[in-house]
């Protein structure tokens, strides 16, 4: 078993994670590797979270002389035993530590087991701020609001569709290309997902002359394949994190102030939920790895346990 570090050192390094986020910081080549995948396959953002976290783990491991080849789910509950803070931050911190053990054990094959399936939180049994969806009033004011007479107007109105009907991360949309749509069959194709399990997904009808009305009248003339494109030169792709403020504007613009842009992705859930689909169902069509993920979005349908129990409506 290795031997102990003293709990406030680590401590204080989470917390620099938090205050003082370092993303220059050179650590052995194989993380340096893990950074550049990240950067090549997913567009990853945190990536200064993810450095800090991961230097926290090289140094405990070099302060106990474990190789990265030999270690053991014994070793990382130690190392995250010496962390003192809310659990909220354990919980982005070990998420950025399991996406570093699955490229370990899928991409470079380093560690035989995939310990990133044993390092797990504590289960949740209330959220302080549960995950925010849209009431079918908000929706409505969602859509109602959307213009449809600018280029920028007519991206926004397809990605907003997008969001909504298929509950996909924005990064997802970004990565989008013309390639994944198939307008006969009325398809998607959802190459990279957050948990490496692509799918394909049916696009309603909305959603897809949604699309068609942007390749159309809005999109710009470009041996660029990716379907969302900047309106101005140079036509590049949208940014993940500017698919974020365009949807996070568009619902701000309908007087939904506070939302985010993955409210439209709890809302998704939500109405999956509603429709009967059982909570394994729901997991696939999210993209998610681990059903806690899926949990997480799901709330207790309040509306009809009011209509059963107190015969109200919300």
């Amino acid at each position: 078993m290795s031997k102990g570090v003293g709990g406030a050192a680590y401590k204080d390094c989470v917390e620099d994670v938090v205050k003082n986020p370092d993303s220059h910081a050179r650590l052995p080549d194989i993380y340096e590797q893990y950074f550049l995948y990240l950067e090549q396959t997913r567009g990853s953002s945190q990536v200064a979270m993810k450095r800090k976290a991961l230097k926290s783990l090289h140094d405990y491991l070099e302060q106990n002389y474990i190789r990265l080849s030999s270690l053991t789910i014994e070793h990382l509950d130690a190392f995250m035993a010496e962390f003192r803070v809310p659990e909220i931050g354990l919980r982005n911190f070990r998420s950025h530590i399991r996406g570093f053990l699955r490229y370990l054990y899928h991409e470079k094959m380093i560690i035989g087991k995939d310990l990133a399936s044993l390092l797990t939180n504590p289960p949740i049994y209330l959220h302080n701020k549960p995950p925010r969806f849209l009431r079918p009033h908000e929706i409505q004011q969602l859509f109602s609001s959307l213009k449809f007479q600018t280029p920028a107007d007519i991206r926004t109105y397809a990605m907003v569709h997008l969001a909504y009907s298929l509950g996909i991360r924005p990064v997802e949309i970004s990565r989008m290309t013309l390639d994944h749509i198939s307008f006969t069959r009325g398809e998607v194709t959802i190459e990279e997902r957050k948990a490496n399990n692509p799918t394909i997904l049916p696009l309603s009808k909305p959603t897809l002359e949604a699309i068609a009305a942007y390749v159309v009248k809005a999109r710009a003339r470009t041996e660029t394949r990716n379907l969302f494109l900047n309106v101005l030169k140079p036509y590049r792709p949208v940014h993940p994190s500017r698919v974020s403020g365009i949807l996070k504007q568009a619902m701000k613009q309908a007087g939904l102030s506070s939302a985010t842009a993955y409210w439209l992705r709890h809302t998704y859930a939500q109405n999956l939920l509603g429709m009967g689909r059982s909570v394994y169902e729901i997991k696939e069509m999210m993209g998610h790895e681990d059903l806690r993920s899926t949990q997480r979005y799901l709330h207790i349908d309040t509306e009809q346990m009011r209509k059963v129990l107190l015969n109200e409506t919300l």
